[in-house]
């Protein structure tokens, strides 16, 4: 389609479809070795199995809450942190490289520490999840924040606007692309942060069947993990989406 023309989204669902629908029969029916390349047939079915089962309910709702508690407070403390450092310089100079070399440390290096401090529990989860998050959500807001147009924030400012007033109807509203930008990707790297400590060490969760699984060369089983876990963050993309949308309905939608 040429640049400009109104997609219908109809026509992309059913692409997205037939695209899916396509690449699980070339699976099904491509003839790889099932040892290593489980059927789609039989990853559905054993996640049939684990939802009539129950089985699955526990470890993903402890996955879930992992994800949940990782995803707030890491978006919590990325939200304020960029708010504060776009809006005085002067600290966002001195903080500059200690940010930096906080986020090029490698993440998976801090998950057995983690484990260390806060033990196989819930907790160890979380912070390997805040620490991927955090780092999303800070980049974006700070340059949501910074890349706000002087014009208004001076027009704001002669109307009488004190600190906080500018901050909620001017700041926020327009940083708020930039913010939703980086949840979209943070859901996804909050499940990531759950799932990776649950792999490493747990009792419990999703990571942990996956972990089980792998231990006993069932390859349907980790397809299967996977594939929930996928779902789970599609459906919570979405929600984050019908968010978007309904606190951005004042923005013009991109051509």
């Amino acid at each position: 389609m040429a640049e400009g023309t109104v997609v219908s989204k109809g026509a992309v669902l059913a692409a997205q479809l037939g695209l899916a629908a396509a690449i699980a029969a070339g699976w099904e029916f491509g003839g790889a070795d099932e040892f290593f390349f489980s059927k789609p047939s039989d990853i559905a079915g054993q996640i049939v199995r684990w939802f009539t089962s129950g089985t699955i309910w526990e470890h993903l709702g402890i996955t879930l809450a992992e994800a949940a508690l990782a995803l707030l407070i890491g978006t919590a403390a990325g939200l304020l942190v960029g708010f504060v450092l776009a809006r005085f310089r002067f600290l966002g100079a001195v903080f500059d490289p200690f940010i930096k070399v906080l986020n090029a440390v490698p993440r998976v290096v801090l998950a057995p520490i983690f484990l260390l401090w806060f033990g196989l529990g819930v907790w160890s989860k979380v912070a390997f999840g805040v620490t991927l998050v955090f780092f999303l959500v800070f980049f974006n807001t700070y340059q949501g924040v910074r890349d706000v147009e002087k014009v208004l924030v001076d027009n704001a400012r002669m109307l009488g606007a004190t600190e906080g007033q500018l901050t909620w109807h001017v700041l926020l509203p327009s940083a708020l692309g930039w913010i939703f930008s980086s949840l979209h990707v943070s859901v996804g790297f909050a499940i990531v942060g759950a799932v990776v400590g649950e792999y490493l060490g747990s009792s419990a969760g999703v990571g942990y069947l996956i972990s089980q699984a792998e231990g006993t060369f069932d390859t349907t089983g980790v397809f299967a993990g996977m594939v929930v876990l996928a779902a789970v963050v599609l459906l919570v993309d979405l929600a984050v989406g019908l968010l978007e949308r309904k606190l951005l309905r004042w923005k013009p939608e991109a051509p």
